[in-house]
C-alpha cells in the first residue's frame, strides 16, 4: 500500500486545512506534506488526522505547516456532540480550561453551556 493511500484521509484534510500553496508528494519512502495555514490549529488538526491513520505516522510522513497568525490558536467550527469542556480538553489540554474559550467568545456566546453546531469559536493559545 502506498503512503498516499494509507494517509488518504489526512491528505484530503490537508486540502481543506492548508493554503493554496499545498504540496503533497511521496518520495524517498516518505510522504511529504507542506503548506501554510492562518493558525496553528490547522497543524494540530493535520497531526490528529495523521495519527488516526497510524499512531507512528512521524516515521512515514514529513509535515511542514507554515503558520501565518499567532494571536490565537485558531478558529474551530462546533460539531455535534461538542461542549466547551470537550473542546478545551482537546485543544488546551484540560476540560476545566473551558472558561478561556468562553471569555474569548463572549461576543457570540451568552452561556458556556449553550453552543451551537456550526458556530465558529476562537480558540486561545494554551
Amino acid at each position: 500500500m502506498s503512503l498516499m493511500t494509507k494517509y488518504r484521509e489526512a491528505v484530503e484534510a490537508s486540502g481543506v486545512l492548508l493554503g493554496d500553496d499545498l504540496e503533497v508528494e511521496e518520495k524517498g519512502g516518505k510522504l511529504h506534506i507542506k503548506g501554510s495555514a492562518d493558525y496553528a490549529l490547522a497543524d494540530r488538526l493535520m497531526r490528529e488526522a495523521l495519527a488516526k491513520a497510524d499512531a507512528a505516522w512521524e516515521s512515514e510522513v514529513a509535515l511542514a505547516v507554515s503558520v501565518q497568525k499567532t494571536d490565537i490558536l485558531g478558529i474551530y467550527t462546533v460539531v455535534s456532540g461538542d461542549s466547551l469542556s470537550k473542546i478545551a480538553k482537546r485543544f488546551l489540554g484540560g476540560a476545566m480550561k473551558y472558561p478561556k474559550i468562553f471569555e474569548l467568545n463572549k461576543d457570540i456566546l451568552s452561556d458556556p453551556d449553550k453552543i451551537q453546531v456550526g458556530q465558529k469559536l476562537r480558540i486561545p493559545n494554551a
